[in-house]
């Protein structure tokens, strides 16, 4: 659970009964699954509709229940049916919850932290219930995701690509990298501690591309930093607590560089200042335009009347 400052069980108690003055009057349906996100660290990121759905549902399917014990029992939710439903057994289980469901029970999905079905357990179990005609409501809360992408102070116009853990084999891995080389929006990435490093060194090869680093989101010794991907490594081997901990990774956009259809624009800022033939040859690498094509354009600027 979290390493933050401790905060006494009165404390936590009494959000408990914040939570069903707060979230008691909105219906919630029997038979129904309820996927609630849960702290991705700190315990006061729970949200109050959270705290009054796991308090209300008549079971808790959950990815590890000593986990889900310790969050329930800081805020005072005591002796609710737990389900371990986890990545080995998701299928056997997601069958006991639909059972569960199918009597008019309300079951509560979580995993350990974060939101269930995006990289956790989960999303088999929504599909399941979805193909039998059962109702899923969504509790949203807390994310790595987009607390990473909201302070790694993006330029544009917001688009990102959510890729998660990178394969850990490593040739895979490096297969993965080279084709995050050509993806022009913001990626980003989750790492465990013990791959970390393992990881610095493939996104090593994207160079000068920008990439955000927040380390144990949330908690007390919370870390964000922003560089180049060829200093990650150096970055991460500098310090030994820089290797701990779990990571969401931001990979920044691409930054723009002139396609074809910018070759006579570069072309027209080069022959201001170089001989044609050298204006024409960068401008043709730059761009990536056919070097003749610039070439024959060169020429028929330089026949215009006035040039």
């Amino acid at each position: 659970m979290s390493d933050s400052a401790p905060v006494g069980k009165a404390d936590l108690h009494a959000a408990l009964a914040a939570a069903h003055r707060a979230a008691g009057a909105q219906h919630y349906p029997a038979g129904s699954l309820y996927v609630v996100a849960t702290p991705i660290g700190n315990l006061a990121d729970i949200t109050l509709r959270a705290l009054h759905v796991l308090a209300l549902a008549d079971a808790i399917a959950c990815e590890d229940t000593r986990h889900t014990c310790q969050l329930l029992r800081a805020y005072g939710i005591d002796g609710k049916p737990l389900l371990a439903l986890h990545e080995h057994n998701e299928r056997e289980a997601a069958a006991t919850v639909i059972a569960r469901l199918r009597a008019g029970e309300r079951v509560a999905y979580v995993s350990d932290a974060g939101t269930p079905a995006v990289s956790d357990p989960g999303a088999r179990l929504v599909a399941a219930c979805a193909a039998e005609g059962l109702r899923v409501v969504p509790l949203p809360g807390a994310s790595s995701v987009t607390a990473a992408l909201s302070a790694a102070g993006l330029a544009g116009d917001g688009q990102f690509l959510f890729r998660g853990f990178l394969p850990a084999r490593a040739s895979e891995r490096q297969a993965a990298v080279q084709a995050l080389a050509a993806e022009p929006r913001a990626v980003v990435l989750l790492e465990a501690p013990h791959r970390i490093a393992a990881l610095a060194d493939a996104l090593a090869a994207l160079d000068q591309r920008a990439i955000t680093v927040a380390r144990e989101l949330t908690k007390q010794f919370e870390q964000l930093a922003t560089m180049a991907c060829a200093h990650l490594p150096r970055w991460l081997a500098s310090e030994p607590q820089r290797q701990r901990g779990e990571f969401a990774l931001v990979l920044h956009p691409a930054p723009d560089t002139p396609g074809p259809g910018d070759g006579e624009r570069v072309l027209r800022l080069l022959l201001s200042e170089l001989p044609l033939k050298t204006a024409v040859k960068l401008a043709a690498e730059l761009s990536g335009a056919p070097r003749n094509a610039l070439y024959q354009q060169a020429l028929r600027w330089q026949g215009e009347p006035g040039r």
